[in-house]
């Protein structure tokens, strides 16, 4: 099975993020803008936290808060559950089965180098599946 490493190298580079003080309007437009579902919370270089649309709607709609007037911090989840490069993808996939969490930062050696979401997750254990039918197929074919 791949490992995260591998993963990471088959997107593209770059992580989508915003800081801690700005609105949460600003976050939710650029998930739009970037058509994703969560955003890294960065203090320069440090992961301070994930804002998830998941967030939004709990901490944010639910609770009758402004998105105008809300900045991030006060919403996003502070206690990110993160994984390393050479983590398999299913140790992946039991984190976010398991947290009931969609998107997994990578960390290495305090450094954020990507982020992994549950689709890309699935995606790559279906490509593994296949590749083990088609050579289950050559086999009995042989």
């Amino acid at each position: 099975m791949q490992t995260v490493r591998q993963l990471l190298e088959a997107k593209p580079a770059g992580v989508a993020s915003i800081g801690p003080d700005a609105q949460v309007i600003e976050a939710i437009r650029l998930m739009a803008e970037r058509r994703i579902g969560a955003l890294l919370v960065m203090e320069g270089a440090r992961l301070a936290g994930i804002l998830s649309e998941r967030d939004y709607a709990r901490k944010v709609v639910l609770q009758g808060r402004s998105s105008k007037d809300t900045p991030v911090r006060d919403i996003m989840t502070a206690d990110v559950i993160t994984v390393a490069p050479g983590d398999s993808v299913a140790h992946c996939m039991e984190i976010v089965t398991n947290s009931r969490i969609r998107h997994l930062p990578v960390v290495e050696a305090g450094q954020v180098v990507g982020v992994l979401s549950i689709g890309d997750l699935v995606k790559a254990v279906i490509e593994a599946q296949q590749q083990d039918i088609d050579q289950l197929q050559r086999y009995i074919a042989s």
